[in-house]
């Protein structure tokens, strides 16, 4: 979630630190602050609050040192305040730390420490380290945190810096995030690419249980012992631009419009030129595994379960296996019965979910063979499956997921056919169809956001209405899910997503005159029973804007409003009905002068529990 940002080099350090926690800020945060090597000590600025309060309280000062760290944090412990704000420093202030993860056991360090002599200032887990470091130092920065590193328990990407060691910054990784970038007579470091692009496009991704030791010079990556590692160049091939608005208002709107091409370098190589069959040799799957899978597993957080959710229906129904959909903080905890024969898909955007990432873990453990959809290479989730499958959605800024989200359904359509193809399961001339609509499903998109004008007009509409209602049946269930988590996310009205068939059990008793309700009805085989279901609703006065395809099903007499879907294979519904209810989400958001690409509370990579 937060944020981590360094540089040693020959600029001056502060416009640097700015410029990359400013790319970071999609992280989300609620303090943020830098420390630079500044005539013989450490200058240090923290403020609770946005990057724009630190920018001003900054402002007036001249610096010319060209070492520092920065930090945007998102509270974990202790509230948002300037004292919990990152860098944090030792007991002398000669040494300064900023951390994303948590310690686990930073009250008995805590304790410890202060028996050793230490005073604390912050509520932080952060601050144990900058004072476990002064315990340790004898000199040597890097030596002192590989000691440290051995009485912490707990996640962290942190980067240290001493101002008895000029130039000289120390970093380490274990389960969060952190990107060197390469430069000439500079280096950078980051916890994301964004915040390097503008410098340099050549990066070392750090692993877990590695260190790194950055100067002007150089580079040295190496393990927690100080045994030395190779690392591979990592070069970034996202154009500077990807990650800036590029003339959108949000970053959220110019996702959405991003879809069509996101759908289209996902699915680019992985359908043959007849579409007639899935090419997924990326996997590695033993063909003898998949003809004789007992069961899959779905585990994801937030929009990825909900793309789990769809994977879940589409594998069923193509491939015949049968499949469990389980949110990823619920599944390590319940004892899931799987173990070798069964495959577990975990889905993550970034990779590096926590969550998702003990799901995966715990899956590992139990002996399932591990596929993951995600949309960053070399991210944590990619490196401990057992196979990959990438989406390339490119980078997504917005906190709430859109571009991604779609392409984990591309994703997931891809490997149901896949799967089916390789049990001899789906006919090959039902299997050429849906493969056909897949290849042709951006130009759909593009026609729905050629309407978005029409969606805004229905946002504005209902924008001040504090309380809707999703509802479908199957397929269209799994989108109103995700529906209704966008508009609540992003423009904080109530939503809710029903399954359709269970509003006598409850559901109908919150359904009164005037409350919208957004149906979906795409379904050819479930069509009637979603259409009575309206019908219960306007019977009871709500107001319906029904969803469904153009021409093909009759809800005039029922909806309020529609919105007409161009024609696809019903089974590839989702990736179409999700387009009018992101728009929607965004424009009610816009009209209610919500901030869009950075909700309340709410951050893009959920890296702890």
């Amino acid at each position: 979630m937060c944020g981590i940002v360094g540089y040693s080099g020959h600029r001056q350090a502060v416009p640097v630190l700015i410029d990359g926690l400013r790319r970071l800020e999609y992280r989300g945060y609620d303090s943020a602050g830098i420390v630079i090597a500044e005539n013989g000590g450490l200058a240090i600025e923290k403020r609770a609050g946005t990057l724009e309060v630190l920018v001003q309280a900054l402002q007036g000062q001249s610096f010319t040192a060209t070492t520092g760290i920065g930090h945007t944090r998102w509270a974990t412990h202790g509230s948002p305040s300037d004292t919990n704000a990152h860098p944090h420093t030792d007991c002398s202030g000669r040494v300064a730390v900023v951390h994303n993860g948590i310690i686990e056991n930073y009250r008995f360090l805590r304790s410890w420490l202060k028996s050793e002599g230490h005073i604390f200032r912050s509520d932080t887990d952060t601050e144990v380290l900058p004072h476990l470091i002064e315990q340790y130092y004898r000199g040597d920065l890097f030596q002192a945190l590989s000691l440290a590193l051995e009485r912490v328990e707990g996640s962290f990407a942190l980067l240290a810096m001493a101002i008895d060691e000029p130039g000289r910054l120390i970093l380490a990784r274990q389960d969060s995030p952190l990107v060197v970038g390469l430069g000439m007579g500079e280096n950078f470091i980051a916890s994301d690419i964004p915040a390097l692009l503008t410098y340099t496009r050549d990066t070392y991704i750090l692993n877990d249980g590695e260190m790194a030791e950055v100067t002007p010079d150089g580079i040295k990556v190496s393990d927690f012992k100080g045994t030395p590692v190779f690392k591979e160049i990592f070069h970034v091939n996202w154009e500077a631009e990807q990650a800036e608005k590029a003339g959108y208002d949000h970053f959220m709107l110019k996702e959405i419009h991003e879809q069509p091409h996101a759908l289209r370098e996902t699915l680019r190589g992985r359908v043959d030129e007849n579409a007639r069959r899935v090419l997924l040799d990326e996997l590695e799957l033993d063909s003898g595994l998949v003809r004789n899978l007992k069961k899959v597993f779905i585990t994801a957080c937030g929009t990825a379960y909900h793309a789990g959710v769809i994977g879940k229906y589409v594998i069923e129904k193509l491939a015949r296996i049968p499949v469990e959909v389980d949110i990823a903080s619920e599944f390590r905890y319940r004892d899931p019965l799987i173990g070798p024969g069964d495959l577990v898909v975990v889905v993550s955007q970034s990779g590096e979910t926590a969550d998702t990432r003990a799901a995966l873990r715990e899956a590992r453990r139990r002996g399932a063979h591990v596929l993951a959809i995600t949309n960053v290479v070399g991210s944590s989730v990619a490196r401990e499956a057992d196979s990959v499958l990438y989406t390339w959605a490119g980078p997504e800024i917005a906190v709430a997921s859109t571009k991604a989200y779609l392409t984990q359904l591309a994703a997931f359509y891809l490997l149901a056919v896949w799967l089916a193809e390789e049990r001899g399961n789906l006919p090959g001339d039902a299997r050429e169809g849906i493969l056909r609509a897949l290849r042709e499903i951006d130009a759909g998109v593009e026609t729905l956001l050629a309407d978005a004008g029409r969606i805004a007009a229905l946002a504005r509409r209902y924008h001040e209405r504090e309380c809707l209602f999703f509802i479908g049946r199957g397929l269209d269930y799994a989108v109103a899910l995700e529906g209704s988590l966008k508009l609540k996310e992003i423009s904080y009205i109530h939503a809710e997503a029903y399954a359709a068939g269970e509003l006598k059990h409850g559901t109908l008793a919150l359904i009164t005159e005037g409350v919208p309700v957004i149906a979906l009805a795409t379904q050819p085989d479930l069509f009637e029973k979603t259409l009575s279901n309206i019908k219960e609703v306007k019977a009871r006065g709500a107001e319906v804007v029904a969803l469904t395809f153009a021409g093909e099903y009759d809800t005039e007499d029922v909806g309020d409003h529609l919105i007409h879907l161009p024609p696809t294979h019903p089974v590839l519904a989702p990736i179409l009905a999700v387009v009018p209810l992101q728009l929607f989400a965004y424009y009610a958001a816009v009209f209610r002068g919500c901030p869009v690409d950075k909700p309340r509370n709410l951050a893009k990579s959920v890296t702890v529990e």
